[in-house]
């Protein structure tokens, strides 16, 4: 049978939907590829978040033709999906498609392999389209494994794209994610990432909520950590937040995606919150979390944001002190409100505002890095690099590494208390409260 490679764009629901995919290719019989090089097979699934992201893809793709140029090759994902008229006309892939009906991509491949002709299967979601069911029982060789229990989203900001690649919001049923949760721990997984792409707005046909979905990870045996990805701050409730301060094995981590600190800037985008309603929830989650982490994405340049409007934004960066911000410029999406505005922001701005932007998220992060010295935390080991460090990540997501005494034993799946003694840039160094712990493989 065929060999197949997986490249993969984006975010954390593409890793996990890669992941269904590449079970789902096993199922049909096809095998893993090490490299593109060694592979009939090649999948590309893509993003279209930024327009950088598109040009990734295709970029790509292009290279992935002149590699292998008898190999068949899918373009799948957000960037088709969003793209249908203009991803209709790739050159270099055999097979488009979005991220409707992912489950057929095997059959699609083997159809083509039989008749040789260029399959392009795109469609509009309908209102009413159902959560398609994917779902892994492992994770390749991670220590911790991603979960999609969301997908689709309402909101339409007015700079995104994402519910036209994804189509509304609908969620997995509780049942198939506690058996998946299940899977999981079975093949060896101690922390599973719940994710979606507004995950906060998860509602199964029971009822059932993100606190439940959260909960029924917490308690499947041999689970040990339970983690959230990126949240929407509107529907973060006072009811979640005490729910989920209830599951010991909940990590304290949330990603608030938080755009603009400028109510101005908020309001221009779509988005549901003010910069003080954002500052309540940060309040309220660490009188929940005392000893919680907070991440964001933050946009600069977006059309008519002003010097002061870009001031409000850092300002409010350094008062919440994040753990960890990635910063963007904004790229126009074709067919968004935003884009078609006149009064966008020059690239030489944009350039500057994103420089001051990092640097602020830059003093933020090592100011929170240095308040972690002293303290013991339990990490989750996952690798070793090379044969200098063990690495892996306290509850938080701060990475941290201890050092090595022997190169011929893993601490990988373990989870050991560790004293912080000194940070870096991209993280914390300690050594193990037991040193006896050091030497068990």
């Amino acid at each position: 049978m065929y060999k197949v490679f997986f490249i993969t764009f984006g975010c954390k629901v593409n890793q996990y939907e890669t992941q269904c995919m590449k079970e789902l290719f096993a199922e049909r019989g096809f095998t893993a590829a090490d490299s593109p090089s060694q592979a009939e097979v090649i999948v590309i699934n893509s993003c279209t978040v930024t327009s950088s992201g598109d040009s990734r893809a295709l970029t790509s793709l292009r290279k992935m033709r002149e590699l292998r140029p008898d190999a068949v090759i899918a373009l799948t994902g957000c960037y088709p999906q969003a793209n249908a008229a203009e991803a209709a006309k790739v050159t270099g892939a055999d097979i488009v498609c979005g991220t409707k009906d992912r489950s057929r991509l095997p059959e699609l491949v083997l159809d083509f392999c039989e008749k040789h002709c260029r399959i392009v299967e795109l469609s509009p979601y309908a209102p009413g389209e159902p959560f398609e069911p994917l779902s892994c029982s492992r994770y390749d060789d991670n220590t911790r494994a991603f979960v999609k229990i969301q997908d689709g989203c309402d909101r339409f900001c007015s700079y995104c794209l994402i519910p036209y690649a994804r189509g509304r919001c609908r969620s997995k049923s509780i049942d198939l994610l506690r058996e998946e949760a299940f899977r999981l721990a079975q093949s060896g997984k101690k922390e599973i990432v719940i994710t979606g792409i507004n995950l906060a707005f998860y509602r199964d046909p029971s009822g059932a909520d993100m606190a439940d979905a959260a909960k029924v990870c917490a308690v499947t045996p041999g689970i040990e950590r339970v983690r959230l990805g990126s949240l929407e701050p509107e529907m973060m409730t006072p009811d979640t937040l005490r729910r989920l301060a209830e599951l010991p094995q909940f990590c304290p981590q949330f990603h608030l995606s938080l755009q603009s600190g400028c109510d101005r800037t908020l309001k221009a985008m779509n988005r549901r919150y003010s910069a003080e309603d954002y500052l309540s929830l940060v309040e309220n989650i660490r009188s929940h979390f005392p000893d919680c982490s907070f991440t964001t994405d933050v946009m600069v340049g977006f059309p008519g944001e002003t010097d002061d409007d870009h001031r409000q934004s850092m300002e409010l960066v350094e008062k919440v002190g994040f753990a960890k911000v990635h910063v963007f410029r904004y790229s126009p999406r074709p067919g968004t409100p935003a884009a078609g505005r006149t009064d966008q922001i020059p690239e030489m701005i944009k350039s500057a505002r994103w420089k001051e932007m990092s640097e602020t998220a830059g003093r933020c992060r090592e100011k929170y890095l240095s308040s972690l010295v002293g303290k013991t935390l339990p990490v989750l080991f996952e690798r070793e690099n090379s044969t200098e460090f063990h690495q892996g990540h306290a509850p938080d997501y701060t990475p941290i590494k201890i050092f090595r005494k022997n190169p011929e034993k893993s601490l990988r799946n373990r989870i050991i208390s560790v004293i912080i003694e000194e940070y870096t840039h991209d993280g914390c160094v300690g050594r193990p409260v037991n040193d006896l712990e050091y030497d068990i493989i």
